[in-house]
């Protein structure tokens, strides 16, 4: 049997939604190095689990490549994974403490930096709409192999954009968690 969904947990996701989709822009107006598109994805998924952020990560880059850049459609399997391993991590270390930061962003950007040097790789030849292709270009020019600089890039820069998503989400945890019960 199916629970209805309540309105609060409705507006919850389309707030995370939102914020994926004005950090995404933002990195992208400003070419940052980082993505900022995962940061309402990590915290759907830390307040409501797995499911909660794999839907805020497959709506944010529909939404996102049918208005804005394209090229999120092709990383909407990185969304989803975000979603499900922010939602495992999460699911058995709920506290949110500064201290775990680190480790945190970690078991979540591995699986996704897979994906998605995989995605660069092979369908963009390691150049996309993301600040992040000047730096392999880069690499590239200084000689590393194409796929091997695509790698090192996506490393470092997945890797400091989970810890701001991390960060953020150990930052309002306590409050969201207090008035939006993971049960709802």
């Amino acid at each position: 049997m199916k629970r209805k969904m309540k309105p609060r947990v409705l507006v919850f996701l389309a707030l995370c939604v939102a914020l994926n989709l004005v950090g995404g822009n933002l990195a992208l107006l400003l070419r940052l190095p980082v993505y900022l598109d995962t940061l309402g994805t990590i915290l759907a998924a830390a307040c409501l689990g797995p499911g909660a952020g794999m839907l805020v990560g497959l709506t944010s880059s529909l939404v996102t490549g049918l208005t804005t850049d394209l090229f999120s459609l092709y990383y909407l399997p990185v969304q989803l994974v975000v979603g499900l391993t922010a939602g495992l991590v999460y699911r058995y270390r709920p506290q949110a403490q500064a201290k775990n930061v680190w480790w945190r962003a970690l078991a979540i950007s591995l699986p996704g930096t897979l994906i998605s040097t995989l995605i660069t790789v092979l369908l963009f030849n390691g150049i996309t709409s993301s600040g992040s292709s000047l730096l392999v270009q880069v690499l590239a020019g200084l000689g590393l192999g194409k796929t091997a600089a695509v790698f090192i890039v996506q490393v470092g820069t997945d890797y400091l954009d989970r810890v701001i998503g991390v960060t953020f989400v150990a930052a309002v945890y306590r409050v969201v968690t207090t008035r939006l019960p993971a049960n709802n």
